[in-house]
């Protein structure tokens, strides 16, 4: 029997037209009075034809935009596995406590007296972040996690200057997250890859044969997008600042280890923190994110401002490189940074404490780990375990099956799972990248192994690669020419 039917409707879930495509012209949702007669000032500039306005009746308008919102798949509606991303559930308190009047109504021109309270949090989020790492200074400005990235790069740069060495390679592992090499390349930087070994780890003796005076930093993610924690770091940083280079961690996956380990300890000089990702803030999308840094002590001289200090009439704003900022390599963003987003970061810090955060990181790891020791059993992990934050596993177990990754993440969505990410990190052929994160249950996970589970013994079975490819069958749209929608997107209807 055909799925399709009169409407284009599937069951309740109703096929929606533009808004172009609804309504007359001459509706309206209110009625309103007729205009009194004007003097026409425009002269020729008058409009000559009706603007295409769509027009709608007011529950017609309603249902549009209600049914829109539904069409979205979010942390909210299931599970989202999305590895090296950390899609986690955001807790409504935090919403709460950034819409607090006090918060939400205030503006970043306003006098430093009237908003004490908001530099006070802005100051205590800060201090959680150096208290959690162990390091000497933070940066709160950054408004994304590529943003910090290139903070630490320009203060890494700003204190290489400053001792007139002018180093020329940032060296960036292949386990490190995409935005490392364009942040070093966008700071002016040659990118070095250094390979990774075959534990997926760092190949240390392949980093210290490039280490030279020549370079300015590693840039390494740790743990990496392997889901792998980098059991040598100590011997890597020790090398790093023998070669009088600096040492950069890219600390978007500090949800695994938050808690637990210092990066301080680690002889890291600086690391952005994805707050999103650790700190349950609304994922970034085109923002607003929020990346803030921390520094070593051998960076707190050139952090960028503005920064929070305690003055005699209480807190204070440095927003110029003056005095103790001298060295500072500058600003970066307008105004404060993402002040909505740290709210929400501190109120989750504040909710959970220590040991809440302790707990968070050990659930986190327990779930990636449980992910990998059930679904080796019919799919292919990359590495032995045991696992970070994220489980990887590649294609091997769908050799000559006739399916591939894409086609095996295309029918999880017919499942009402979102796919893992795909076909990254590159150390891995064909990589499916889970990251189970700690809000989610035992129950949730069962039901998404039991179906992977079952997704891999049918495409092992045989005569089901056109069942795959034919995949997703049950979602309003079937599968896009990606190629075509990523290269030549038709993002806008026009009237005629």
């Amino acid at each position: 029997m055909s799925l399709e039917s009169y409407t284009g409707n599937r069951g309740l879930v109703i096929e929606e037209p533009l808004i172009f495509e609804q309504g007359e012209p001459q509706r309206s949702a209110v009625d309103l009075p007729d205009l009194p007669a004007v003097t026409d000032r425009l002269g020729g500039l008058a409009r000559k034809g009706n603007i295409g306005l769509p027009g709608l009746a007011e529950p017609e308008c309603v249902r549009h935009y209600t049914r829109l919102s539904q069409k979205n798949f979010g942390i909210d509606t299931g599970f989202y596995p999305l590895g090296s991303c950390t899609m986690k559930h955001n807790p409504r308190l935090s919403e709460k406590a950034a819409r607090l009047n006090g918060f939400a109504n205030i503006h970043p021109l306003q006098p430093e007296t009237t908003v004490q309270g908001a530099l006070e949090a802005v100051s205590l989020l800060g201090q959680w972040l150096m208290d959690l790492t162990g390091m000497s200074a933070v940066a709160m400005s950054p408004a994304a996690g590529a943003h910090g990235e290139l903070c630490g790069l320009m203060a890494i740069r700003a204190a290489l200057e400053d001792k007139g060495d002018a180093r020329q390679i940032v060296l960036v592992p292949e386990s490190a997250h995409g935005t490392n090499p364009a942040t070093a390349a966008l700071c002016g930087y040659q990118v070095v890859s250094i390979p990774a070994n075959e534990k997926g780890r760092v190949d240390v003796a392949a980093l210290k044969a490039k280490l030279d005076n020549k370079v300015a930093a590693l840039m390494l993610t740790n743990p990496n997008t392997c889901g792998l924690f980098e059991s040598e770091i100590l011997e890597i940083a020790a090398a790093v600042k023998a070669a009088g280079a600096y040492f950069y961690c890219d600390g978007a996956n500090f949800n695994a280890i938050v808690g637990r380990v210092k990066v301080a300890d680690l002889g890291i000089d600086c690391m952005h923190i994805n707050l999103h990702k650790t700190f349950s803030t609304p994922h970034g999308g085109g923002g607003p994110g929020a990346g803030p840094v921390v520094l070593s002590e051998r960076l707190v001289a050139y952090a960028p401002v503005p920064f929070v200090r305690k003055g005699k009439n209480g807190l204070e704003l440095v927003e110029h490189c003056l005095g103790e900022a001298e060295k500072s390599f500058g600003r970066m963003k307008g105004f404060h940074g993402q002040f909505g987003v740290m709210i929400r970061a501190l109120a989750y810090i504040l909710s959970m404490g220590g040991n809440g955060l302790w707990q968070a990181s050990s659930d986190a790891v327990l779930n990636a780990n449980y992910l990998l020791a059930r679904l080796s059993a019919e799919l292919t992990p990359s590495f032995p375990g045991p696992c970070m934050h994220e489980a990887l596993f590649d294609d091997r177990f769908l050799k000559d099956t006739g399916v591939t990754t894409l086609d095996f993440a295309k029918a999880m969505i017919d499942e009402g799972f979102h796919p893992m990410t795909m076909y990254f990190p590159l150390v891995v052929h064909g990589a499916l990248l889970m990251e189970p994160t700690e809000s989610e249950s035992k129950q949730t996970l069962d039901i998404y192994v039991e179906t992977l589970l079952s997704l891999a013994k049918k495409a092992k079975a045989g005569n089901a690669a056109e069942d795959f490819k034919a995949a997703p069958r049950l979602t309003p749209r079937r599968r896009l020419d990606e190629t075509r929608a990523a290269r030549s997107p038709v993002l806008r209807w026009k009237p005629v």
